[in-house]
């Protein structure tokens, strides 16, 4: 039997099949079939037409449409879905006399995205069916829905042959019903007539109307549908050429053997002689192997790059890169500021270890620094004389690192008092030497008013031409344990690169100071680089890895950017998602954790233009290697930590760093992986 009957898995409504085919002879099914080519070419028959299919095609193939598939190449791969027409009935009660049609005939006739869209829910499927995580057969069925409702919108047949046919619903619905009555009653000895009767309508305008919505006049339309049926009768049965004519409603042989040779090529005999052989034969002729479906992963992860439950092992995200390219430059304004947080707190010996640190490895230009007119600096409203010690020597220590001094002015005295206080710090400062007071810079907090600001700004204005920070600080205190996780490592270099964020809530260290709600000693979910015992939170690889950096622009991505400096080339990759866009830091840490499970993500760079052997040095962390926080949760969250635990703490707060030698090759290839939130360096120096 040509006749195929399609089983379902018990789960799912859909047969879906990866396959290599050299030649699939005709056949038809009550099914609706969705071809979708993974590798190489096809040609595929479909009643009297005859198409070639390529990569990345898609093709539909309605119920009981006699169909066959050919390849040329060896080569190829094909995947199949049977979706059973019946679970559509449920949701469009018609699908029976429905019919879907893709564009195979122009250049680029599946670029728009319609097409992409199909692709994505096609891979979808595909996506669930490998994996088979919780509800995966809810989920496919939920998808099959969107694509029962995708083929309406956009590839039903009337619409696809006249696109404006579709705007207007009760003619979209007229022509529906008439097409449906042709096919469903071509072996009756139906007329024109009798349809515009009941469709009241003129048998001319009913005339052109057909031919404008299927191409075919109303005769040629119903000869074609004859014919077309032809072949199941030709193929499947032993009745004769008169019997099959009559049964399709010719009312003549030679009219069914006119109408069949105009479309098949052939008569009606040299037809059933070429293509009818016995079940064996037709089972032989089947060249067609059966692959493992997840081999389809290769060509369609692309697809499933924004799709939540995608969640395969051996997903790979392919990149390419000229490393002769120059996009521009790349500008490490993140540098410009770090907050240091309280003056007081730099007259602590620990934090002042922990900002000579920072600015080795990193080298920030400029210190924001709070509360430096404040009573824990010797500030007193009520004195006459006004002690500048500690202020003096937090700023030669900021100047002995080299950080430009950045002072944030509250409103803690009136303008008049604090214009006091200002003309005895002036004073003060321009005549110490070593500290260069030329390079003040002054800003306000969010908490003052503007008329305080104008006051203030004018007569600091009026002593010197001091810069001045246009916006305002804004003072908050935020206690998140967001930011004590390696999500802040790819938050954070995504809102740098890529969306220009005000970061300005970072600090350089955690400290504790109105904190009344502790449970731990460790993290406290204060949105600094650098711990209270002095280890080093993701955070901090998020600016010490973007330091690596080099000046020149190469190419960047959502979550990629490539730069190049004199001789090395560095590229920097993390685990970008689209919750990292909608991700706001003030709010709560339940949104974190329950966000969109980031597991493995894998990466092939293939990389030109580099002409010499090279040094590959690559720098990983993510939540399993060198996030402290994470390894502090495998403890068991010790509230307290004994001596060892803090060693192990500082051990562990390292990227895992890997170096390499390669030789020179016209393309460079590195595979690297990102497993959960995280980040990868890869710096490549000629050698």
């Amino acid at each position: 039997m040509r006749r195929e009957y399609i089983s379902y898995p018990q789960d799912i409504p859909v047969l879906i099949s990866c396959v290599n085919v050299t030649e699939y002879p005709i056949h038809w099914h009550n099914s609706i079939e969705i071809l979708y080519v993974l590798k190489g070419n096809f040609y595929i028959t479909i009643d009297s037409d005859k198409y070639e299919l390529v990569e990345r095609d898609i093709e539909i193939v309605n119920i009981d449409e006699a169909h066959s598939v050919f390849a040329r190449e060896k080569d190829n791969l094909l995947l199949i879905f049977h979706i059973d027409p019946n679970f559509f009935e449920k949701y469009y009660s018609d699908i029976q006399n429905m019919f879907f049609y893709t564009n195979m005939t122009d250049d680029n006739g599946q670029v728009g995205e319609e097409y992409d869209e199909l692709r994505i829910l096609l891979s979808m499927i595909i996506c669930e069916a490998v994996q088979k995580q919780d509800n995966y057969d809810e989920e496919i069925e939920d998808i099959l829905v969107k694509i029962l409702y995708h083929l309406i919108n956009n590839f039903h047949y009337l619409t696809n042959s006249m696109e404006d046919i579709g705007e207007n619903e009760e003619i979209l619905e007229r022509y529906h019903r008439i097409i449906k009555y042709i096919f469903n009653n071509y072996n009756d000895n139906i007329t024109l007539q009798k349809i515009a009767e009941k469709e009241f309508l003129s048998t001319h305008y009913l005339s052109h109307g057909i031919k404008d919505t299927t191409g075919y006049s109303f005769t040629d339309l119903l000869n074609l549908t004859r014919a077309d049926e032809a072949i199941k009768l030709l193929l499947d049965t032993d009745k004769t050429i008169s019997e099959i004519s009559e049964e399709v409603g010719f009312s003549h042989t030679r009219y069914f053997n006119k109408h069949f040779k105009i479309h098949f090529k052939s008569s009606p005999s040299q037809f059933r002689k070429k293509y009818k052989v016995d079940q064996d034969t037709f089972e032989d002729q089947k060249k067609i192997r059966f692959i493992e479906l997840s081999k389809a992963f290769e060509f369609i992860s692309y697809y499933l790059e924004d799709y939540d439950r995608f969640n395969y092992e051996d997903k790979i995200t392919k990149i390419y890169l000229n490393m002769e390219n120059t996009i521009g430059e790349f500008y490490k304004g993140f540098k410009k500021i770090i907050n240091v947080g309280d003056a007081f707190d730099l007259l602590i010996e620990d934090n002042k270890d922990i900002l000579r640190n920072i600015q080795v490895e990193i080298g920030f230009k400029c210190a924001r620094v709070l509360n430096v007119f404040s009573h824990d600096m010797g500030v007193f409203k009520e004195s006459k004389f006004y002690n500048w010690n500690r202020v003096c020597d937090v700023f030669e220590f900021l100047d002995s690192i080299g950080l430009n001094i950045l002072i944030v002015i509250d409103q803690e005295f009136t303008a008049n008092e604090f214009k006091i206080v200002l003309n005895s710090f002036l004073s003060y400062f321009n005549e110490i030497e070593g500290i260069d007071f030329d390079s003040f810079k002054f800003q306000f907090s969010s908490r003052v008013d503007d008329e305080y600001e104008s006051e203030i700004s004018e007569f600091l204005l009026d002593y010197y031409k001091f810069d001045f920070i246009k916006d305002k600080f804004v003072l908050e205190d935020n206690i998140n344990f967001i930011y004590d996780t390696a999500y802040m490592l790819p938050f954070t270099i995504d809102s740098t690169i890529n969306k220009n964020r005000n970061m300005d809530v970072l600090r350089a260290f955690d400290v504790l100071d109105n904190q009344v709600n502790l449970t731990n000693e460790v993290f406290f979910g204060y949105p600094g680089f650098i711990n209270d015992k002095k280890i080093k939170k993701p955070l901090y690889y998020a600016y010490f890895l973007m330091n690596k950096l080099g000046d020149t622009l190469v190419d960047k991505n959502d979550n990629y950017i490539v730069t190049k400096s004199n001789k090395e080339y560095q590229i920097l990759l993390f685990s970008y998602h689209e919750d990292i866009d909608n991700f706001n830091l003030p709010e709560n840490f339940s949104k974190f954790r329950g966000s969109k499970n980031i597991t493995e993500k894998k990466f092939s760079l293939n990389i030109v233009g580099v002409h010499s052997d090279v040094r590959v040095i690559t720098y990983e962390i993510n939540e399993k290697v060198g996030s402290s926080y994470n390894y502090w949760i495998d403890m068991g969250k010790p509230k307290r930590l004994s001596k060892e635990e803090k060693e192990i703490l500082h051990k562990a707060s390292f990227p895992r760093i890997h170096f390499r030698s390669i030789k020179k090759s016209t393309v460079l290839n590195i595979r690297t992986r990102i497993q959960g939130y995280g980040a990868v360096l890869i710096v490549i120096k000629e050698v």
